[in-house]
């Protein structure tokens, strides 16, 4: 299950509002072992693409330098999906390679009122999808 704060879920919805139509990504670190996402860090999606992200692989490397020095991991890597439900692609599967990390796809499909946005959770190790609950709190 992923725990996370009021202010982070509110904070990942705002950034996938904000770059629709293109898809927004990024990362919420946590002191390394915990588990507990704290510091969110939006990303620029480089390919700039309603279909498509991608970190831009200096912002990756200034990112994991980092997270190394502040003895921190991604606890979670999210992006936004703006066209299709908040699954993960093949494409995504493929860039999961933070087996620890809890992957979270936000929909802005529905931007126009029409319907509920999706925020969801997945674990993805070794190409296996699988979807876990959400429980957002006031604080830890």
């Amino acid at each position: 299950m992923l725990t996370l704060t009021q202010a982070l879920y509110d904070l990942i919805v705002e950034h996938a509002r904000k770059d629709h139509p293109d898809e927004a990504c990024g990362v919420v670190a946590g002191p390394a072992g915990t588990g507990r996402p704290e510091r969110f860090i939006p990303m620029l999606n480089a390919a700039r693409s309603p279909t498509f992200y991608e970190f831009d692989s200096k912002d990756l490397l200034k990112l994991y330098r980092e997270l190394d020095d502040r003895d921190e991991e991604p606890v979670i890597v999210y992006h936004s999906h703006t066209a299709t439900e908040a699954y993960p692609s093949r494409t995504d599967v493929t860039y999961a390679n933070e087996p620890g990390a809890h992957y979270v796809l936000v929909s802005t499909a529905d931007t126009d009122g029409l319907g509920e946005f999706q925020f969801r959770s997945y674990r993805i190790v070794d190409g296996v999808i699988t979807e876990e609950e959400v429980q957002v709190v006031e604080a830890y």
